[in-house]
């Protein structure tokens, strides 16, 4: 065990490796960029992952492809795959990294989603995760039979009764319940086994859970949720959480109000780690991955992607706007989003005017373009350096509680964490503060979580 300069154990780095989907974070232009749907790519990041030791691989979820001006937005045009059909192929393809899935609570149903990740536990020895993820709007919802029904303010009370009665289905056999005749060899429970019944607001529903307890009891629950309803939520009932606040400060107030929020319910420090989601490039020299760095963001925010990101915040059409000039000079369309439809960021603006008003406040100190400032407020946390700098940085991070570790996202799909897995990690390996080979068979053990 190696331990700071103060004499504290250090803590090992918790890292996953997030398939980056359809976004702008990837740079669809670069030679070595793949498909998004062909199994393929999957298999070759998860197996990268896994060799490198990470903890997880983590797929993002979309119900529906996203919209902008009434088509279907360019980035988003490849689709994405069922979740769990995605998963449960992986599951065959590796032997001990955790596999986690988004999985919404608002437009699906406890019993349904709590047998397919009991299933999926089982098929991969215990390394199962979701996701827990809400949606409210009409838009997503009129692919499903309750378009939209939900206002925004229950998303939480449905999500939190949601994941609670999948615990109850997953806890209704209790590991021993299910025995083998010695004489006969055939299999005899308890007749009480698998049997649940849950009544409340959301949910009414009795009957017999057709999957036995699996490897890690239930498996383990992921959020990423800023608000602080969210926060609570994590807090309340989370072994992860996700966060976009990876800059030292603001990752260590992040960090203390979360962990801040667990005692209430009983829990303590380590039963939810803190992963925020961190994009690399990585170079020769810490120039060298500057300058990669600043054709990476320039390639992610082309004038026409940047003009997708004003208008879904100023809510209208800005297509004769040059993004090559300055921000628009009026106030952005206050109401119901018109124009971006299926984004998440959109209701990120809470106070669409107020934030436009901040970035003509960036913009005018930074002297930024319209795109220049779309670069700017738009890019995630990253790592840029040589793999001795990133892996400092890490480290350095984790070490001061602003992380648990990272989800990092690769720029480049399947490929893309190649080098990472090949420079950065066995720096950190060296260092003591990220393992050399597995310990553990389940995710539960990898993260140091304790079995429900």
């Amino acid at each position: 065990m190696t331990v700071t300069p103060e004499g504290k154990p250090r803590k090992q780095i918790h890292l996953a490796a997030h398939f980056p989907g359809v976004n702008n974070t990837t740079v669809w232009s670069d030679p070595a960029a793949g498909s998004h749907i062909d199994f393929r790519s999957f298999v070759h990041l998860a197996q990268t992952a896994e060799r490198a030791k990470f903890d997880l691989f983590f797929l993002a979820e979309g119900l529906r492809l996203r919209e902008q001006g009434g088509e279907i937005y360019d980035l988003d045009v490849v689709g994405r795959p069922d979740t769990f059909t995605v998963l449960a192929a992986l599951a065959a393809v590796t032997d001990r990294l955790g596999l986690a899935g988004t999985i919404n609570s608002t437009f699906n149903e406890p019993y349904e989603v709590a047998r397919q990740f009991a299933s999926l536990d089982h098929l991969s020895d215990g390394r199962a995760a979701w996701n827990v993820v809400t949606s409210w709007d009409a838009f997503t919802g009129e692919n499903f039979r309750r378009g939209g029904f939900l206002p925004q303010e229950q998303r939480y009370s449905r999500a939190e009764t949601f994941l609670r009665t999948t615990w109850e289905l997953f806890d209704s056999w209790k590991g021993d319940e299910v025995v083998a005749d010695k004489d006969t060899g055939t299999f005899l429970s308890d007749p009480a086994a698998g049997t649940f019944a849950h009544r409340s607001e959301h949910f009414d529903i009795s009957g017999r859970f057709t999957v036995p307890r699996s490897p890690q009891g239930r498996p383990v629950i992921l959020q990423a949720g800023d608000s602080d309803e969210g926060r609570e939520f994590a807090a309340a009932t989370a072994d992860a959480i996700f966060s976009r606040h990876g800059t030292l400060e603001a990752g260590q107030a992040f960090y203390a109000d979360v962990k801040g929020r667990l005692a209430k319910y009983g829990r303590q420090d380590h039963q939810l780690k803190v992963l925020p989601a961190a994009t690399f490039v990585l170079g020769d020299t810490d120039a060298d991955a500057a300058e990669k760095a600043d054709v990476v963001r320039k390639q992610q925010v082309s004038p026409a992607t940047a003009i997708k990101f004003l208008e879904q915040l100023w809510n209208t059409d800005l297509s004769t706007h040059d993004p090559d000039g300055p921000l628009p000079a009026f106030d952005p369309v206050v109401g119901e989003n018109t124009v971006a439809k299926g984004r998440a960021s959109v209701r990120m603006h809470r106070d669409p005017v107020a934030t436009a008003h901040e970035w003509r406040a960036l913009a005018e100190a930074k002297g930024l373009t319209s795109r220049e400032l779309i670069i700017e407020v738009t890019g995630r946390q990253n790592f840029i350096g040589s793999a001795e700098t990133i892996a400092t940085r890490i480290d350095d991070l984790v070490q001061a509680d602003a992380s648990d570790g990272f989800i990092l996202v690769p720029h480049v799909t399947p490929g893309g964490l190649d080098e990472f897995a090949d420079t950065v990690v066995p720096l950190l390996q060296e260092r003591g503060v990220f393992r050399a080979e597995y310990t553990g068979t389940t995710l539960r053990e990898h993260l140091g979580l304790d079995q429900p």
